[in-house]
């Protein structure tokens, strides 16, 4: 059976196959920016030509994308309207009211995605216990959305008080649309995510909305390209949370998709954890645009329940859009392939977060790029090799690259062109290890003790000099690691979390009403994954509650016992609750009642079983290609460095740094006295030098 994973990236869209009893083959295409889905149709026909495989051949395709993302940051989604309750249409503008810098009278905050005047508000009112206080009168709301309609909207999103006690006024508007305005998009909060806190949940509705009509058009345009081509097989696609879901539920929150790629290499990390016995790591991911960095714990990656997009003030947390959905715990900053290099008002050299992008690229691409980025450094470096970029299939130019760096930071730092390479390099290195440190030690994780996985296409290149500034003693470099995420999406389950805010007394709560509550959460889960072909009897499910004293302001998430009924796991909520109360406090159990806010319930099917990974002829003929002068600050400057190719390289084989080992879609890059060894599964395993 034949499956292939395609992640878009901001630079790159990668392709990773597998079948039975054939090794795996990659492809990498640059990114269409204008419309993905020609990225995506290219690449694969470019990867099936080369193995001799059709469409119709392939079972399964497997989609990662950045298109929602994308068109939140650019804005450039659809015009979208909001319905909202009486007295409340400011409320995106009103935020939470907190400066995210105390001191710094420049601060902004990311504006909204729906116009103010494209804003109205309507006479309803829920009570945060689901009563009605103010009934929907449907006459005024048909009114409303015809007013919004006749200004151009042309997606629509409905954010009422408490909804997600009573969704009932919500759904009122939906039957509305549907009868009088059926081209319209709809997306409202309590199906969205019904979670408290209105600000939170009211941006992600809109973004929802602002996604929609877009999404849809490419889903739309992927799915006819890939039936003219003659597929026939399923396609799904990945969510931020981690899991597969089906076309239909992307198109219905596609909100969902918006960390879909990096979620599906963080997975692959955990893998490769479990199947090299560690069970804490941390999973690195350098691509084109953005570095990313999550946290593996016990063998699975962290989660959380909110996120931020679109930060618009030096990449600071809290000037963008704050949302609340499943995603992958990640910390992101904008440290690419492609960001741009510059000498800031201060005379201070600052790389990223602005990129390059795929049009027109860094300057050594060739497509029109005059700014310096951080490949034109690798390259001047000799990080690179310029006639083996994507394994010859892309020729880089080393002047243009020299040019670039030249006029755009050697010269206004007035200091020569390696050094001004090297100062590119570097202030990457520590932008990420300091993200990544403020990342591991918000969440008590010990880097001295972690290891690192290295992947996409720039990862290896930075991860030990990263790993050194972190005091991480490892780091794994997966075969294929250039597109680990694209091969990540292929060991990624079929799953899809529901989670419901309802305010609940523990002492007022019976065991029957506890059980009730989460059954009808695992029914509504088990639907989505029915609606993705998944069998019922191959289903798991986790059920976590969020549970706090009664009076504090936000809460602990508690897991439930696998496979434990509900009704005897409820006598035990408190047990749990102290438990993880002091294991994140340090502080005793009190005496104070407990009330549970939220309830979460996933459904996931069987983690798809990957075959060995095997790549090129291991052992067949001399894996040293050469050498090539790099940079390497520890012996002084260049220094003749040994090339490895890393599909000669078999179990055992030792590489002593410097050295540089090549793969087609990335680079490992050694630095003077690290060792790394060739495992069983032809993962790199380097170890740090003195």
């Amino acid at each position: 059976m034949i499956r292939i994973g395609v992640d878009i990236g901001g630079t790159f869209t990668d392709f990773a196959l597998l079948g039975e009893g054939r090794p795996l083959a990659v492809h990498k295409q640059l990114t269409t920016p204008s419309d993905p889905s020609a990225a995506v149709l290219e690449g694969l026909g470019a990867l099936l030509a080369a193995e001799g495989v059709r469409f119709i051949e392939v079972a399964e395709i497997v989609h990662g994308t950045t298109l929602v993302t994308n068109a939140v940051i650019e804005r450039k989604g659809a015009r979208t309207g909001m319905l909202v309750t009486k007295g409340f249409a400011d409320l995106l503008e009103m935020g939470l009211e907190q400066r995210y810098e105390l001191f710094d009278l420049r601060i902004r905050f990311a504006p909204p995605v729906v116009a103010r005047a494209d804003r109205r508000e309507i006479a309803e009112r829920m009570r945060y216990d689901g009563t009605a206080e103010t009934p929907l009168d449907e006459a005024e709301a048909r009114t409303r959305v015809g007013e919004l309609v006749e200004r151009g909207i042309e997606s629509l999103a409905v954010c009422f008080l408490h909804a997600y006690a009573n969704p009932a006024h919500e759904e009122a508007v939906r039957r509305v649309v549907a009868r009088d305005f059926p081209d319209l998009y709809v997306s409202t909060s309590a199906d969205v995510f019904p979670y408290l806190r209105e600000f939170e949940r009211w941006t992600t509705t809109t973004v929802n909305a602002y996604a929609q009509p877009g999404f849809d058009r490419y889903l739309e345009r992927l799915e006819r390209g890939l039936a003219e081509r003659g597929f026939r097989g399923r396609l799904h696609l990945m969510s931020s949370s981690g899991g597969t879901v089906s076309l239909e539920t992307a198109r219905r929150f596609p909100v969902r998709m918006l960390e879909s790629g990096p979620a599906a290499g963080v997975l692959m990390s955990a893998e490769h954890g479990r199947r090299l016995a560690i069970a804490d790591l941390l999973a690195f991911d350098l691509g084109g645009t953005t570095a990313k960095g999550s946290l593996v714990r016990g063998g699975r990656a962290l989660k959380k329940y909110e996120m931020e997009v679109a930060r618009v003030y030096q990449h600071k947390r809290g000037s963008g859009l704050s949302l609340k959905l499943p995603v992958i715990d990640m910390t992101e900053i904008g440290a690419g392939g492609g960001s741009i290099a510059a000498v800031d008002e201060r005379g201070l050299l600052r790389v990223g977060p602005r990129s390059a992008g795929a049009e027109p690229g860094p300057a050594c691409y060739g497509r029109g790029g005059l700014d310096a980025t951080l490949t034109d450094a690798n390259l001047v470096l000799g990080y690179l090799d310029a006639g083996f970029f994507l394994g010859g299939a892309m020729r880089l130019e080393e002047e243009r690259a020299r040019a670039a760096i030249e006029e755009n930071v050697a010269r206004p730092l007035g200091i020569d062109l390696q050094r001004a390479a090297w100062g590119i390099h570097e202030t990457i290195n520590e932008d990420i290890a300091r993200a990544f440190r403020i990342h591991a030690v918000e969440r008590g994780f010990d880097c001295r003790r972690g290891t690192i996985v290295a992947f996409g296409g720039g990862g290896p290149i930075h991860a030990l000099a990263v790993a050194r500034k972190l005091k991480v003693p490892r780091v794994v470099f997966p075969v294929a690691a250039g597109v680990m995420s694209a091969l990540g999406l292929l060991a990624s389950p079929a799953s899809f979390e529901v989670a419901r805010s309802w305010r609940a007394a523990l002492d007022a709560l019976d065991a029957g009403t506890f059980a009730a509550t989460l059954d009808k959460l695992v029914g509504e889960a088990r639907a989505f994954l029915a609606s993705a072909g998944v069998d019922p009897r191959q289903v798991t499910i986790d059920r976590r509650v969020d549970l706090r004293y009664r009076g504090q302001g936000y809460e602990l998430e508690i897991a439930l016992p696998d496979g434990a009924a509900a009704e005897r796991v409820f006598p035990e909520l408190p047990r749990l609750f102290a438990e993880r109360y002091q294991e994140v406090f340090r502080v005793g159990f009190l005496d104070e009642p407990l009330e549970i806010i939220s309830w979460k319930v996933e459904a996931r099917g069987p983690t798809p079983a990957l075959p060995p990974i095997a790549i090129g002829a291991a052992g067949a003929g001399a894996a040293r290609k050469g050498e090539r002068r790099s940079w390497q600050p520890a012996l002084g400057g260049f220094v003749a460095t040994p090339v490895w190719d890393r599909y000669r390289l078999a179990p055992g084989d030792r590489i002593v740094g410097p050295a540089l080992v090549e793969e087609k879609e990335s680079t490992v890059l050694l630095g003077a006295g690290d060792l790394a060894t060739v495992d069983a599964q032809l993962n790199l395993v380097a170890e740090l030098g003195g």
